[in-house]
């Protein structure tokens, strides 16, 4: 057979019909009469199609029918799908406002946890359930609070950033006044009169349990070994100028070091909280990150070492230099500066190798402190006559003594004298220095610190100085806040049966009705103002106290003057 010419039609060479353009298959199937042309066998009647394939064709003639139909309305079937997603709703139904608030449950909102959600871990647009109290992360019809809210029937979520309020499936954003409370408890908002009258007015709240509170006093979740976190963080929400700054700046635009610990402290003095305690988990997660997990909720550490690592952080995170001093509220507040004279310790032949301070061989230099170190004298090693040990005690002015520029503290190969400068800081921070450790052997000094009153004179520890202070007027402190501690025996099979484990208390002054409370992780309680120095104490925090040369009483130093004054 010759090769067909491209031009030549098909039905020239091979006498046959065309292909068929491509249809549905529909029009493919051969009629009653091509089935009798063929040679297929016929038995003398027609063959009748398989059941299969007359289900078939039934599918694809329906199919085909659909198709036009498709065509005639002038949609495809993507274009259908997409038609088919969900809508939202952009407002409620007229006449269903509180729709689903009513399944709020307040008692089980916990806002003091780490903002991630639940399913992914990330921290970026967080919503919580206000029914189970969990995070989720967006609102989207492909998000995980969408899934939840259908999955569980939990419909009204508040955006943690933003503290709008959503209900989901259909995405509406909720006003209503009955949920003001709730956003108040996401993040607490004060303004300045409020501010100013946390020291002066007595303020008592009740929690959803009906549980009586004082603002600024509550317990602290100790999570797992935190407590020497917790007293740090109320020592310092009880530092007026700090307190205020926190909150009533703006610190949006701050690290998070800053907004956490804002956020903290604005919530340990919230008088509209849900439940009578706090917990630290958010800035404690900060911390942990930002210290490489050298603070941590899982193992103790220091609270000198805490409180060192964090005023630093907290400095720099406020906008303060690394150089130049008193440009943040934490140096403004806490820090001071002291004369060093030193000398190096040689044996002198003419003095019959006496050691003595020559004031012709001193070196003098200004420093610049944040706290004092107070030292303790060494503990007894004998027992008293009836067997018993002593518990040693030793008078604040004596170990104080140690700035007053006369005795000298001897420190590796030198010699040195300290006397601290006017003018001195608002708060003073003392260190009681307990604990000593070497190569070999952790030691615990049980030394107690005593004073008559709580309150103490600075001014035989200054170097006088007539243009910035008389040298005849005293220099009052009164103390705020101070953190004892206390060794609890444990058992302990690995060292003879039993271990000293630390317990970090905080003992608070309330200002507003002149009395003493001490908070050890959740248990509030009040103390006797006799009772402040019969512990050991560790760290202590001192206030100055204003005289009435302004119009104001001896415990006005949290007046806004201090608040104006210490902003950056």
């Amino acid at each position: 057979m010759a090769k067909r010419r491209a031009a030549e039609p098909l039905e020239a060479v091979a006498h046959a019909d065309s292909p068929a353009s491509k249809k549905s298959k529909v029009d493919d199937v051969p009629d009653e009469s091509e089935l009798v042309e063929n040679d297929a066998p016929t038995n003398g009647h027609l063959m009748n199609p398989r059941t299969q394939d007359a289900e078939k064709l039934d599918i694809l003639g329906a199919a085909e029918q659909e198709h036009e139909e498709l065509e005639e309305t002038g949609f495809d079937s993507e274009e259908e799908d997409m038609q088919a997603a969900p809508k939202r709703q952009t407002a409620p139904t007229e006449g269903y406002d509180d729709l689903y608030l009513d399944t709020i449950k307040r008692a089980v909102l916990d806002f003091d946890f780490e903002k991630l959600c639940s399913v992914t871990l990330s921290n970026i647009n967080v919503y919580a359930c206000l029914i189970c109290g969990k995070y989720y992360q967006g609102r989207g019809t492909s998000s995980q609070a969408y899934f939840h809210a259908l999955d569980e029937g939990h419909h009204v979520y508040i955006n943690m950033a933003t503290k709008k309020v959503y209900v989901l499936p259909e995405g509406y954003e909720v006003k209503s006044k009955s949920l003001d409370d709730i956003k108040f408890v996401v993040d607490p908002v004060f303004n300045k009169a409020d501010v100013m009258a946390l020291d002066r007015e007595q303020k008592t709240a009740w929690d959803l349990v009906n549980r009586k509170y004082v603002p600024g006093f509550v317990g602290m979740n100790n999570i797992k070994a935190n407590d020497y976190f917790n007293v740090i963080i109320h020592a310092l929400a009880h530092v007026a100028p700090l307190r205020n700054y926190l909150m009533l700046e703006d610190l949006s635009n701050r690290p998070q070091l800053a907004q956490r610990f804002s956020i903290l402290v604005r919530k340990i003095w919230n008088p509209r909280a849900f439940k009578a305690h706090v917990s630290p988990h958010e800035l404690l997660q900060e911390v942990a990150l930002r210290s490489g997990k050298r603070f941590n909720l899982t193992e103790q550490a220091d609270p000198v070492d805490f409180l060192t690592w964090f005023l630093n952080h907290l400095h720099l995170a406020l906008g303060g230099s690394k150089t130049k001093p008193g440009t943040s509220i934490v140096q403004r507040v806490f820090q001071g500066a002291m004369k060093v004279e030193s000398q190096l310790i040689t044996a002198r032949a003419d003095a019959g190798d006496r050691l003595r301070f020559e004031d012709a061989d001193v070196q003098t230099e200004t420093q610049r402190y944040m706290f004092l170190t107070l030292d303790l004298p060494p503990a007894p090693l004998f027992q008293d006559e009836l067997d018993r040990n002593i518990i040693p005690q030793v008078r604040l002015g004596e170990i104080l003594s140690k700035y007053d520029g006369r005795r000298a503290q001897e420190r590796l190969n030198h010699r040195r004298r300290y006397r601290l400068l006017h003018p001195l800081p608002p708060y003073l921070l003392f260190h009681i220095k307990r604990f000593s450790t070497n190569k070999f052997v952790s030691e615990r000094n049980p030394t107690i610190v005593t004073s008559d009153r709580p309150s103490i004179d600075m001014a035989e520890y200054v170097e006088p100085n007539p243009s910035l202070h008389s040298p005849a007027d005293p220099i009052m402190y009164d103390l705020v806040a101070n953190v004892t501690h206390e060794a609890v025996r444990i058992r302990d099979d690995s060292v003879e049966g039993e271990a000293e484990k630390k317990v970090w208390h905080v003992q608070l002054r309330d200002k507003s009705r002149d009395e003493w409370i001490e908070v050890q992780d959740l248990f509030v309680e009040k103390i006797m103002p006799e009772t402040l120095f019969t512990k050991e104490s560790y760290v202590q925090v001192w206030e100055r106290r204003r005289g009435p040369a302004k119009g104001k009483d001896s415990q006005g130093c949290e007046d806004c003057d201090w608040l104006g004054s210490a902003r950056p």
